[in-house]
Parts: C-alpha cells; sequence; structure tokens
C-alpha cells in the first residue's frame, strides 16, 4: 500500500498535477483577497476610531477635512497613509509599533496620549517634511491653485511658499488636529515684511 502510493507520489499523472496547481491558485488568490481585505480595513476611519475616538477623532471632526460645503471628505488614511505601493507598506509597518503602543498601555487613554501627543506629532511631521508632503499634494498642490481666489495673505504665503520651496506641512501643522503643547516647537510666523499694517480703528 505504501509503496503503491509512494510510486503515485513520485509520477502523478497530469491530471494530479493540473489539480494541485489549480488549487494552489485558487487558495492564492483567496488569501491575496482575504489578506487584502483586511489591509484595506486598517485605512478606514472605522478601524482608526476603534482606537482614537477619546482623543483625536473628536478633534478631527471638528474640521473642515471631516465637515464641508462641497462633501468632499479626507480620512485619516488619505493624510497619514502613502498611496505608493512602497511607502504604503514601509508606513503600515511602522503603524504597528503605534498599535503596540497603545495595546501595551503607553497610549491607551486621552491622558496618556496627550503626554506623548508632541513625541508622535514631531514623527509625522518629519515623515511629512521629508516626502515633501505628499499626502496633502495629492489634494492641493500649487500648480493648480487659483491663487487669485484666495485671501491676500493666503495669495503671499502661498506664492513666497513657492519660490522658497517651502512644503505644506511647513505651514500647516494643527490643520485637522489640535496641537501639542508647543514650548519646545520651533513656530511658523508669516514673515513681517509680509504682514500689511493695519489701519488705525475710527473712534
Amino acid at each position: 500500500m505504501i509503496k503503491k502510493f509512494w510510486n503515485w507520489f513520485r509520477s502523478p499523472s497530469k491530471i494530479a498535477i493540473g489539480a494541485v496547481v489549480l488549487l494552489s491558485a485558487l487558495g492564492g488568490i483567496l488569501a491575496w483577497g482575504g489578506f487584502n481585505a483586511g489591509l484595506e480595513y486598517t485605512n478606514t476611519e472605522e478601524f482608526c476610531s476603534s482606537c482614537h475616538m477619546n482623543d483625536v477623532v473628536p478633534e478631527y471632526r471638528q474640521t473642515i477635512h471631516y465637515s464641508n460645503r462641497s462633501g468632499v471628505k479626507a480620512i485619516c488614511a488619505d493624510c497619514h497613509l502613502p498611496h505608493e505601493f512602497i511607502p504604503k507598506w514601509t508606513r503600515k509597518i511602522q503603524a504597528s509599533r503605534e498599535v503596540f503602543a497603545h495595546f501595551t498601555g503607553k497610549v491607551d487613554t486621552k491622558e496618556k496620549f496627550e503626554a506623548h501627543r508632541l513625541e508622535m506629532a514631531e514623527r509625522e511631521w518629519a515623515r511629512m517634511k521629508a516626502n515633501n508632503s505628499q499626502e496633502c499634494r495629492n489634494c492641493h498642490n500649487f500648480e493648480d491653485m487659483d491663487f487669485t481666489q484666495q485671501k491676500t495673505v493666503a495669495q503671499e504665503m502661498h506664492a513666497a511658499a513657492e519660490q522658497q520651496g517651502k512644503t505644506c506641512i511647513d505651514c500647516h501643522k494643527g490643520i485637522a488636529h489640535n496641537l501639542p503643547h508647543m514650548e519646545k516647537v520651533q513656530k511658523t510666523f508669516i514673515p513681517e515684511d509680509m504682514i500689511k499694517p493695519q489701519e488705525p480703528a475710527v473712534q
């Protein structure tokens, strides 16, 4: 019996080989589909809210990225996850450390989160600075901006930023979340020569 099986195993029929190849292919497709579905779920606002409902989600929901007159919404992954394949996987691997920090109790309460908000914000600002604010520029970029439709200060700031090679995160820290305590952070100010003097108030 064993010898017969061994002989069959050593010289399988074409049908057996075809069945193995077919089953392997189907198994691979199902495995990849399930993995990809799980990965995509981690990109949803629902998934992010499962850990961040008590800290950053409420403040995000007060911003124009969540609710606005046009109904165009940016969710967490739009700003915090690159769209390109390799950068996306790199960010996913980095994010596993943040998930670990939550489940091991480092940032699992609002108080603990606030205590670490500055270091987490600085890490994210540095990431966005390094990739030229790619996630911002997926929706906003200088080439498509009509500066004439912007307020005067915004026109001048965007024109200066474009000339000086600045990136979105240089000026737009805190655009979707509360800023951490900023005593140790170098703030970005509007250059004095770009601020127009105000006329004295009429008495």
